[in-house]
This record gives structure tokens, sequence and C-alpha cells, in this order.
């Protein structure tokens, strides 16, 4: 039976990190039938079912590793992670990297950790104490580029881009084919006054963004589109009158010609008002970034939610904002 379990599990991680969650979920609850009280198929069943974007059953599958096995740490990480997205209970998992650091042993495990816990405390909007706790970092060295781009990213979101820089450049030449590390290099280097540079970086990220498979739990051009209208529908009255009337264009990403133009390439949205013609009354556009806002949402269940908040924020920056820099241009 022990041999079963195994390969079942064997099986079931190779199946996730491939991003299959259904296949990984199968495997899974094979290896439950064998051994329910096993810490390891739980963990493995959670990971699983996040990856198919139920947050809230992942988290249960952890916990029962975690009662399990006390002590398991990788488990503990993950319920973190998926605390703090797509569930957004930052306390919970700020509570959950602290217990997990009492069984850290090595320099990346505690630096799992202590970037989870940035992560966390930046999403609260607490980034004194974010800095205080990247100052718990150990020193390293770190195995992998990957641990360079955390860092990086994390001091970058901080304002410190002195510190970002030198890291994310090094993660970019370690493994030039991550989308992440590209995108902060292309911040990293506007905020340093390079934009051609940035430029570049941002388009590289955009192409590879563009090759990624979408989430196992995406949902189809047709059902995203209805969920972009519902999202509009229910828009403050004041607000939702900008764009009820907008023609709205659902696409993956941004176009390599408009992150030339200074788009960014992992924007929700967009919106536009082209120029009238012929005495023509302007209209507005909404231009809505399919595979960006599921990266964002991380469910099917978020993506709603994270598209009103998006929409409420870009369509008062452009209209009633704009109203209010035209009337005090005036006077």
């Amino acid at each position: 039976m022990e041999d079963q379990l195994t390969a079942h599990l064997d099986r079931g991680w190779d199946l996730a990190q491939k991003g299959d969650g259904p296949g990984a979920v199968a495997c899974a609850k094979r290896a439950l039938e064998l051994d329910p009280q096993s810490p390891e198929v739980h963990n493995l069943l959670g990971f699983a079912v996040a990856l198919d974007g139920e947050g809230e059953e992942a988290l249960e599958h952890y916990k029962q590793a975690i009662a399990l096995d006390e002590t398991y740490f990788e488990a503990m990480l993950n319920a973190a992670e998926v605390m703090i997205a797509p569930l957004g209970d930052y306390d919970g998992a700020i509570g959950q990297l602290e217990d997990a650091l009492d069984y850290a042993e090595t320099d990346e495990e505690i630096a799992d950790c202590i970037l989870l816990k940035v992560d966390a405390l930046m999403a609260k909007a607490d980034y004194e104490e974010a800095k205080r706790t990247m100052k718990m970092l150990p020193d390293g060295p770190f195995n992998g580029a990957t641990y360079l781009f955390l860092i990086g990213r994390a001091w970058y979101e901080l304002g410190q881009i002195d510190k970002a820089a030198p890291l994310i450049e090094q993660a970019v030449k370690a493994d030039p084919h991550s989308a992440d590390a590209q995108y902060y290099l292309g911040l990293t280097r506007d905020e340093q006054g390079d934009p051609r540079g940035a430029t570049e970086a941002l388009l590289r990220s955009r192409a590879l963004d563009a090759g990624r498979t979408p989430p196992p739990w995406a949902p189809s051009t047709e059902t995203f589109a209805a969920i972009v209208k519902t999202a509009i529908e229910k828009l403050d009255l004041v607000l939702a009158r900008y764009v009820r009337e907008a023609e709205v264009y659902v696409v993956d990403l941004p176009g390599a010609e408009l992150v030339v133009d200074g788009v960014d390439p992992r924007a929700l949205l967009v919106l536009d008002t082209p120029p009238a013609h012929d005495g023509a009354p302007s209209h507005v556009r909404v231009f809505v970034y399919q595979r960006n806002v599921e990266r964002v949402a991380g469910s099917i269940e978020a993506m709603g939610e994270e598209l009103a908040a998006t929409l409420e924020r870009e369509v008062t920056a452009m209209f009633l904002e704009g109203e209010k820099r035209d009337k005090t241009q005036l006077n």
C-alpha cells in the first residue's frame, strides 16, 4: 500500500506542477482512499484544488495536514499563501507565517516566511512594518533565481529601487524566461530613467505572458464578457453614467503597440476616448484584458470584485478627477 500511496503522490505533484488541477485532484483522492490520515495527501489535495481557484477548500485541506502534523512547514506556507490570495485573510496569513518561522531551519525556509509575511503586510498597506520585516531576511546566498527576484520585487514594492534593481537584474540574467522578472526589470528601469530599456523588458514580459497557459478555472471569453458587463452595471450611478454606453472589448492582453506607447502590459483594463470626428460626440471605449484579470483575481469568483474595484478607480481618475482639474484651470 505504501508503494501505491507514494506513486499517487508523486504522480499528483507532477500533474500539479504542470498546472493540471483536475488530474492532481484525482491522484490525491486515490491516495486519500489509501490513507485518509496522511498529512502529505491533504497538502497535495489543497494545492490541487487551489489550482482550480478553490481557495476555501484548499485552506481546509492545508489545515487538516497541519492538524495531522503540527510541524508540517510546507503546508503552513501553502496555507498562508492561499490566505493572502485569493482569500484576503492577511492577519490570518501573518499568524500562520509566524508559527511557520518556529519550524524554519534553512535560510531559504526563513526567507519564504519573511517574503510571504511582507506580501501580507503590503496588502494591508502596513509598509513600515513590511520594511522592518525585510530586515529579518538572512544574508544568504540563496539557491536559485527565484529568491533574487522575490527579494528584489519586495524592495521595489517598498520603494527601495536602489536595493531592488541589482537583484532583479541578476534574476533576469539567471532566468531570462521569467515573465515576472522581466516585468519588474521594466518597472525598475523606468524608475531609473531608462525608458527604452524599460519598454524592451516590458515587451519581453508581455510576450512571455502571452505564452502562458490560462489557469484551469479560467472562464470562456463569453463568460468573462458577461462578468465584465455585470461589473459595469453594478457601478455607482455617478460613475456608471460615463461608461453605461461604452464600447467594451475583451481581449487577452494589451497589444505590443500599446505597451510601446506606455500602457502597462499587466493592466487590467484601459479606458479610451478617441477624438470625435465631424462634430460627432466623443464616445468611451473600455478594453478589458482577461489574462491579467485572471492573474490578479486568482479565482473566477473574485474576478467580478476585482473588475469592479478597477473600474471604479479608473473611471474616477479619468472623468471625475479630470473634471475637477478642468474646473480648477478655468478658475
